[in-house]
């Protein structure tokens, strides 16, 4: 039997001028769908997502929801006037009594609910947004950059949490190795039109290359015929006007098709040219330290960088990765140690925040005079690599439009002015790269080429980044961060770091285990030869975590209904927090059996 779909898009068409953005497209979405929507920047995603929400109206077409189906949508710059604090916008459309679950949200997430909406930065604000779309338990739920501005581990919480939903669900992301984890179908958009693959993100860019090689073949094959045809007009058509008169009509159908196909955008022309080089030690770091008041930032911690090397500084957001890389690169001081800079050091910094940006100058301004980017020019000519070139050639490369040239920075998407910056950063050369947060915004085929041309750079490059496969793909050296002023050093990449730490953890386990004489300690659990299946195996190890998490509710819940005025005061929400506690009462007992059997028959 069929299932009714939980969102249908029929026909919708929508243009903002210019190419359409929407261009007779369909997409049904099945109840429990876990998709992928991806496309360039500027292809149209958020405005097809706000189609889906609800949010646009469409120039035709039309969208269909079933009755008693919800619709939850994340933006990427949630409006939360009329709203004090971010915990007060999160709440918003909840049940009584289910303010808890945006507690528990919050606590993931990492941030906090009574921080004020008027001071709050993008990040904490994007992140109650997310907080709401998860406690409104909707059927499908739209999630527009949900990792942006996320640490890692907060990433992972949001992966785990999204994983465990019946919910179905949206994602437009940069985060390959979120889509990746999450995904089972995916959505490109591409021209206006919509393709849907059954297969996660994991398989995209294979299908994508496919599809492009294919339709090259295709307007290969139509050209020729169109040329064939072209010659027969001309040479053939005279001896035999009437009868042939179909096939030039058909002629002028196969030239205004071709002329109508809308050409596929390439990609951006980067660049890196590394300046001559630098001396062998770029950055010699001994002994310092950092405090901001009774925050320790850093302690004692040494480092030294060499001309070549690559290092990522990764942890939580506020442990002070930011502070770290000023301090290597001797914008701001440490508190005690020293850090001394090698000779003939040519920097280059992207600024997560995208300081070296003004919202009100135009993208001409920018770049044909930015001494905070770097880079110098006069009149229409921006100076590349020491060549002048003219300011819209240029911008061309790195797919802004005539029209975007003299346009404001602040007209301009998250991606767009990333590779504003990018295109700042590579007009000049250097010899040591700094990127902080560089992958927010890009899409992938731009973050492709960046990886490319960062694995080809014949300098230094220190970057900040919670982006796991970015971090695997460049990095040589990473730094972690836990917030606690230490500052632990490992070699290789963010899944190197992973199994270093599981190995040291399996170590001491193994340590722990044989100084207690073979007790309980040493698990069956950690060994190969368990007797458990592969997916019991997982199950075990992952139940702890999750027993702990029904605690910590079952606290909330139960500290909520302490409340000696409750029952009498708010009578629905003391009903709706009793259900929810006997709920997770009942789960934490199946949990516990199930845990127990697992432990016993490992340990059998």
């Amino acid at each position: 039997m069929a299932r009714t779909p939980l969102l249908q898009l029929s026909n919708i068409s929508l243009t903002f001028g210019g190419d359409p953005i929407l261009d007779g497209l369909d997409a049904i979405v099945q109840p429990g769908d876990r998709l992928a929507l991806v496309g360039r920047n500027g292809s149209g995603k958020s405005t097809l997502m706000k189609v889906m929400a609800g949010l646009i109206e469409p120039d035709s077409g039309t969208r269909t929801l079933p009755a008693g189906a919800s619709v939850a949508y994340m933006e990427q710059h949630p409006d939360m006037s009329g709203y004090k604090t971010l915990g007060d916008f999160a709440v918003s459309g909840l049940e009584p009594g289910q303010d808890y679950l945006v507690e528990q949200a919050a606590e993931g997430l990492g941030f906090n609910p009574d921080s004020a909406t008027a001071t709050a930065s993008g990040g904490e604000r994007r992140r109650a947004a997310l907080a709401r779309s998860l406690a409104l338990a909707p059927s499908l739920m739209l999630l527009d950059e949900p990792t942006n501005h996320l640490d890692i581990h907060a990433i992972t919480w949001l992966e785990r949490r999204l994983s465990e939903t019946r919910a179905g669900f949206i994602i437009i992301s940069h985060d390959r190795a979120f889509l990746r984890a999450l995904t089972r179908a995916t959505l490109w958009l591409d021209r206006g039109t919509l393709r849907r693959q059954n297969q996660g993100f994991g398989e995209f860019e294979a299908w994508r290359d496919k599809t492009w090689e294919d339709e090259d073949m295709a307007r290969h094959k139509l050209d020729r015929r169109i040329k064939s045809e072209g010659r027969w007009a001309v040479e053939g058509i005279s001896a035999r006007r009437k009868r042939n008169q179909g096939r030039v009509r058909a002629l002028q159908e196969m030239r205004a098709g071709r002329a109508a196909q809308i050409r596929r955008q390439g990609t951006a022309s980067m660049a890196l040219e590394a300046g001559p080089k630098s001396g062998r030690k770029v950055v010699d770091a001994v002994g310092i330290s950092k405090t901001y008041g009774d925050k320790v930032i850093l302690k004692d911690f040494s480092l030294r960088i060499n001309r070549g090397d690559r290092v990522a500084l990764v942890g939580p957001n506020g442990a002070g990765k930011t502070t770290l890389l000023n301090m290597l690169i001797g914008k701001e001081k440490p508190d005690a140690g020293t850090v001394s800079l090698g000779t003939g050091l040519e920097l280059a910094l992207f600024d997560q925040n995208r300081s070296q940006l003004k919202d009100d100058a135009t993208l001409w301004e920018t770049l044909t005079g930015n001494a905070e980017l770097g880079i110098s020019g006069k009149a229409d000519q921006v100076m590349v690599r020491g060549q002048p070139k003219h300011v819209v050639g240029y911008l061309k490369e790195f797919l802004f439009s005539d029209a975007q040239a003299r346009a404001p920075v602040r007209s301009l998407s998250g991606g767009e002015k990333a590779r504003l910056i990018l295109a700042g950063i590579m007009a000049r050369q250097s010899n040591i790269l700094v990127l902080d947060e560089p992958t927010n915004d890009l899409d992938v085929e731009t973050l492709d080429l960046l990886q490319d041309l960062l694995g080809d750079y014949d300098g230094t490059v220190i970057l900040v980044s919670h982006d796991r496969d970015f971090l695997d793909r460049i990095a040589a050296t990473t730094i972690v961060m836990e917030g606690d002023g230490e500052a632990t050093i490992y070699a290789g990449g963010w899944s190197d770091y992973q199994a270093q730490i599981k190995s040291t953890a399996k170590a001491e386990q193994a340590k722990t285990a044989k100084s207690a004489g073979g007790a309980k300690a040493k698990s069956k659990a950690a060994t190969p030869d368990t007797g458990l299946s592969y997916v019991e195996t997982h199950r075990l190890k992952t139940l702890p975590d999750e027993i702990a998490r029904l605690e910590a509710e079952i606290a909330k819940l139960e500290t909520v209904l302490s409340d000696a005025d409750l029952f009498t005061n708010e009578p629905k929400k003391f009903a709706t927090i009793s259900d929810a506690l006997v709920e997770r009462h009942n789960k934490l007992s199946d949990c516990e059996e199930e845990w127990m059997a697992l432990e016993d028959r490992a340990g059998a």
